[in-house]
């Protein structure tokens, strides 16, 4: 099953929240127009190293269940992309998703 919320991150920003719920596992993400922060699954390498010319902006985030968590936790690894917009691993989910807008 698929969800998609609406998540207010400050007046006038408000995000997508995103669950998809898969065998033993639920993957979360919260998605601006300009990036997103996921939960674990998310390879922050790949994106940095293979898919670098795509420049995406996204954030990491481990140990998060729930799109709650996922906006209060710390971010564990970003990409190039995101460091360029002052989003750094340590910051709050909530942090840099408005850095995203």
């Amino acid at each position: 099953m698929m969800q998609m919320i609406p998540v207010t991150v400050a007046e006038g920003q408000v995000a997508i929240g995103i669950e998809v719920k898969l065998p033993k596992t639920t993957l979360i993400a919260v998605a601006t127009d300009k990036g997103y922060i996921m939960c674990g699954a998310l390879d922050v390498g790949l994106l940095n190293d293979k898919l670098a010319d795509r420049k995406i902006i996204a954030g990491r985030a481990v140990g998060v269940r729930t799109l709650e968590q996922l906006l209060a936790a710390p971010l564990e690894s970003v990409t190039k992309e995101a460091e360029s917009l002052g989003i750094l691993p340590g910051m709050t989910g909530l942090e840099a998703v408005k850095r995203m807008f």
